[in-house]
């Protein structure tokens, strides 16, 4: 179905909606409920989204990437210029938890087969792509990496690569690598530890980067330059198996996304009950909360 076709669609459902309410106002049956024609709508509308889908928009690109060791293979191996790595594991959307502090979800978690780990993060604001959110991100990832009474000298080395919408470093370059030196001699630190910043920006079709980050803003998969990339894109866009798979995973954002608006709802209101100087337990019982979440907010407020 083309865009206008859906287009179209969507403006026939919507008026069939104004008269399914129209006529239930008045207690006339037209064989439709509302509650079919919303969700009919919901779905053309969620195709139309899926057709503006980019590999740059991160719950897109976490449905192609995960498991795709072809396509995470020619991503690493182009920013990282080297022709060699070979992907073994990828997972997107991957939690690493920090039992004293906050949590990360992994774009794309990958490792190669020398033991090498990788960390692609894609970012379109750049607020979400600070430098020290780098920093922790390969703080976390090393903190995974050991097990107790490991020698550190074991300690894998790694990769956290941002691609950003913008040129976040203002550089007017097409990637920024950041190595640890001895400021003193100008040396390497050589920790294993790399930063990269790749700018989603520069799409020059003469360079292989420039090539990617023209196909991470595609939304037709027959512009893409890379055959990795577009098939997948391909799939999740045209197939129907793969659409029916995309339309649950909006489903899924929009359950989520309702649950957090709902819990942050139940957060507002104890903190109000809180402040009135009500205790855990009446607190609990009127909210339809254990003690313990009432007990955590409460922690929360006062860190």
């Amino acid at each position: 179905m083309t865009e206008q076709e859906i287009l179209k669609q969507i403006e026939e459902l919507k008026k069939q909606l104004e008269q399914i309410q129209a006529n239930k106002e008045v207690g006339t049956n037209t064989g439709l409920s509302l509650n079919e024609a919303e969700r009919e709508i919901q779905h053309q509308e969620d195709l139309q989204r899926i057709r503006g889908f980019r590999l740059i928009d991160d719950d897109f690109m976490n449905v192609c990437f995960d498991d795709n060791v072809e396509g995470t293979e020619l991503l690493l191996r182009i920013i990282l210029d080297n022709p060699n790595i070979n992907v073994k594991s990828v997972k997107t959307q991957k939690v690493m938890k920090n039992l004293t502090g906050r949590d990360i979800w992994l774009d794309i978690d990958a490792r190669d087969d020398t033991g090498k780990e990788f960390n692609v993060e894609v970012q379109r604001a750049d607020k979400g792509a600070e430098r020290k959110r780098a920093r922790y991100h390969s703080s976390i990832k090393d903190a995974y990496m050991l097990r107790p009474g490991d020698d550190f000298s074991k300690l894998p080395e790694s990769y956290v690569i941002f691609i950003t919408e913008n040129d976040v470093m203002k550089g007017g370059l097409p990637i920024y690598p950041v190595e640890r030196v001895i400021t003193s001699t100008g040396e390497p630190f050589n920790d294993g530890e790399h930063i990269i910043y790749v700018n989603g920006d520069n799409k020059d079709s003469a360079t292989a980067l420039g090539k990617l980050m023209h196909d991470f803003f595609c939304t037709d998969p027959d512009d893409m330059h890379y055959k990795q990339l577009a098939d997948k894109v391909r799939y999740f866009k045209e197939n129907e198996e793969g659409v029916r798979t995309m339309c649950a995973t909006l489903e899924k954002m929009r359950d989520e996304t309702a649950r957090k608006a709902e819990w942050q709802t139940k957060v507002r209101s104890v903190l109000r009950w809180i402040a009135m100087g009500l205790t855990p337990e009446q607190i609990a019982k009127g909210e339809d909360l254990t003690v313990e979440q009432v007990e955590e907010i409460a922690n929360v407020r006062n860190v």
